[in-house]
């Protein structure tokens, strides 16, 4: 048995030595571990972890971005996020700027914190902007159903939700990409169970395994999809064991599916994804802020020579952008990626670039 760091570097190098191989992490929360651990420096040369669309507030587009900039300029709008968005840049300010010159945008750590800032200010319209994946969508839905139980009417969302299965298959379908499996995102995992990703080893032959968080979980993980294309036995496997179910949280599940319905969704660097997204099924559509006020079509543009989408699709690393470590810094941020906590950008810049002792380009 494979028990210990050694052992499974080992493991990798034998199952990998004739054989090319690109593997991707889903989840933000492995990127970061993996560029704070070092992992990609002890892999061989023949085994490459590409960073995917992990990160809910890189792959929210501009166009939201400038939405919720405008909705801030309103009067009669208090605006209620998760820290990590107002970072982001809008084509010409971020929301940061925007608090910064009076518009009233509240840092919370909870949706339903923004339901007291409702009974706080009941002249006030808030706007809950929900980005987010299946882990984050119960706990706007908990949201919605304590404004109902408790007859709030003030409460509304901005909505980018998305969901990472049809995502998967627009990346694992990717001509330019050639991905041969997939590090599934422990988190997201927990909410929808292992039965969503079953078509990747089924159906498009991707070696495919959801994995905890620690660096040797990480690695037990690609060992195990180098294990599985060897035998070109393709399955989900799942090694964040006690966390993940086949059939996910059903709770959560029904809790999302009572409110919301597939749609359509634009994914920064990635394009629209059908199904990928979620809306307000009619009769919860009052709570759609977009049903009250009408938001004039927005003239959005990302930011030029920022690379960000390409980052996203595992197309290239942060520091092939040429922007990286210049004059795009965690501190002075260009790009979506290198605002969140979770983007590729951040990670590399934070973690891989300190490690090589170079503060620009790595």
């Amino acid at each position: 048995m494979i028990i210990n760091t050694e052992q499974l570097l080992k493991g990798i190098i034998k199952l990998a030595s004739d054989r090319q191989v690109k593997f991707m992490e889903v989840c933000g929360t492995h990127t970061v571990s993996i560029a704070r651990s070092g992992i990609n420096g002890i892999l061989p040369e023949n085994v490459r972890l590409v960073s995917g669309p992990g990160c809910p507030v890189c792959v929210t587009p501009q166009d939201y971005i400038d939405k919720a900039i405008y909705l801030s300029t309103l009067n009669d709008i208090i605006i209620s996020t998760f820290g990590d968005l107002i970072r982001v840049p809008g084509t010409e300010k971020s929301l940061e700027m925007r608090r910064s010159e009076g518009s009233d945008i509240r840092v919370v750590y909870s949706p339903a914190q923004s339901l007291k800032i409702c009974r706080d200010n009941p002249d006030k319209k808030i706007v809950f902007l929900a980005v987010g994946f299946e882990t984050t969508i119960p706990t706007i839905t908990g949201t919605m159903e304590m404004a109902i139980r408790e007859h709030i009417k003030n409460f509304y969302i901005l909505c980018a939700h998305k969901v990472v299965p049809p995502a998967l298959e627009a990346l694992a379908t990717s001509a330019d990409l050639d991905i041969d499996g997939f590090i599934l995102p422990g988190h997201v995992s927990a909410i929808i169970g292992i039965k969503p990703y079953e078509f990747l080893a089924s159906r498009l032959k991707k070696a495919c395994v959801i994995s905890g968080f620690e660096p040797e979980q990480i690695l037990e993980s690609i060992f195990r999809l180098l294990y599985q294309i060897s035998k070109q036995d393709y399955r989900v496997e799942n090694k964040y064991r006690g966390t993940v179910d086949y059939e996910g949280n059903k709770k959560a599940l029904m809790s999302i599916e009572k409110f919301f319905e597939p749609s359509d969704s634009i994914w920064r660097g990635i394009g629209n994804i059908p199904a990928s997204g979620l809306r307000l099924k009619k009769e919860f559509v009052f709570f759609d802020i977009e049903s009250v006020i009408k938001i004039p079509p927005q003239d959005s543009i990302e930011p030029k020579g920022c690379r960000c989408g390409d980052v996203l699709k595992g197309l290239i690393e942060p520091t092939e952008c040429p922007l990286f470590g210049r004059s795009c810094t965690y501190e002075n941020p260009v790009g979506a990626c290198m605002v969140s906590s979770e983007g590729s950008c951040a990670a590399y810049y934070k973690y891989s670039v300190k490690r090589k002792g170079n503060g620009k380009t790595g």
